[in-house]
């Protein structure tokens, strides 16, 4: 069984900054609980306000997509449908 990380960033434009920023815990504390979630981190840029940091682990690519699934019918795809996504995907 392989672990899938997922880094990169997303980038939020101004006008969505607080909607993201409010609603930024609980879409941590919600995928932090997900069986399979290993790590899951999402952080302020320190020099780009509208930058955040994205680090993810998960146990396996199925734990991954359902992670993907419940996330795209959530808050957190509302409110950040805006924000543009640089990932890099990788499996080991």
């Amino acid at each position: 069984m392989k672990t899938l990380t997922l880094r990169g960033y997303i980038l939020v434009p101004a006008n969505d900054l607080d909607a993201v920023k409010a609603a930024l815990p609980e879409h941590i504390d919600k995928t932090r609980a997900e069986e399979g979630c290993i790590r899951f981190e999402v952080t302020a840029d320190p020099n780009n306000a509208a930058r955040f940091n994205v680090l993810e682990t998960f146990r396996d690519r199925e734990a991954f997509e359902h992670h993907q699934k419940r996330t795209a019918a959530s808050d957190w795809a509302t409110v950040s449908s805006r924000a543009t996504r640089h990932y890099d995907i990788t499996e080991s």
